[in-house]
């Protein structure tokens, strides 16, 4: 792991301009509106929170992958690689990158068929149609996309580190635990160095629990208007989630989104 953030890939090169990332999803969004986007990549981000907790992989692995997939398609068209070959294929790479261990390739795709037809079967109703070959190849892929740059700073650590500052809050940390988890369902891994979205999901825990940290908020060296678009995204995703019901609309997006050529036959 790079010991410094400010001189990682990661802040060098992946912290995107939000204009960028408008421009660059330009090509999808003639056939998709926003919101329908977002909930495409909320399926897909759970999706590889299913895989991962199946695979038993640690959270933070879940997370780098989840991250991988949103930087693919922060510079691709969904319709450069299927979603559904590209969320394992990055769980692949993140538990290798996270020296979790290797995962077998036979135990990736066996863990992707049972998880689509008992988990997602709502969304397919053919079974998971990818073999060894396909992951193989599109983790070739993804590495050349992500410009070999594979050490994702995630917001976890910073949140222990401000956690020792704030003193044993249990409930506090767990909450806000759960909301960068819930914050990967947004774009602001993309836009925002790791320790401001700890501090967001920090705040907006505090609300939730009525806890009263205003003071110690205010004495933070940090941009608070950064800060604050972040709490504004999870906001966002909790208004979107109150009326959505992914079992019933996910098929009609699958349907309506952009796809990739099928290759000739030989």
């Amino acid at each position: 792991m790079a010991g410094n953030f400010w001189h990682s890939s990661h802040h060098q090169q992946w912290i995107l301009d939000k204009q960028d990332l408008i421009r660059e999803r330009q090509h999808d969004l003639k056939t998709l509106t926003e919101e329908e986007y977002q909930k495409i990549f909320m399926f897909f981000a759970n999706i590889i929170q299913v895989l991962g907790e199946q695979l038993k992989l640690r959270q933070q692995v879940i997370a780098t992958a989840t991250v991988y997939f949103k930087r693919f398609y922060a510079r691709n068209s969904l319709k450069c690689i299927d979603p559904l070959l590209l969320a394992p294929t990055c769980i692949l790479l993140s538990s290798k990158v996270e020296e979790f261990g290797v995962i077998s390739n036979s135990r990736l795709i066996t863990t992707c068929q049972t998880v689509i037809k008992n988990k997602f079967s709502y969304a397919y109703q053919q079974e998971f149609p990818y073999r060894t070959n396909h992951i193989l190849e599109c983790e070739f892929y993804l590495l050349e996309n992500l410009d070999c740059c594979l050490i994702v700073y995630q917001p976890y650590r910073p949140l222990l580190q401000l956690m020792q500052d704030i003193g044993q809050e249990e409930q506090l940390l767990t909450l806000t635990w759960r909301l960068i988890n819930d914050s990967l369902r947004t774009d602001v891994s993309l836009l925002y160095p790791p320790y401001q979205i700890a501090i967001g999901c920090l705040q907006i825990a505090c609300v939730i629990l009525q806890k009263e940290l205003k003071s110690w908020f205010a004495e933070l060296n940090v941009d608070m208007d950064k800060v604050q678009e972040i709490a504004r995204a999870i906001v966002n995703l909790f208004e979107l989630w109150k009326g959505y019901d992914e079992k019933k609309e996910i098929q009609a997006l699958l349907e309506k989104m952009p796809k990739p050529k099928p290759h000739p036959q030989r």
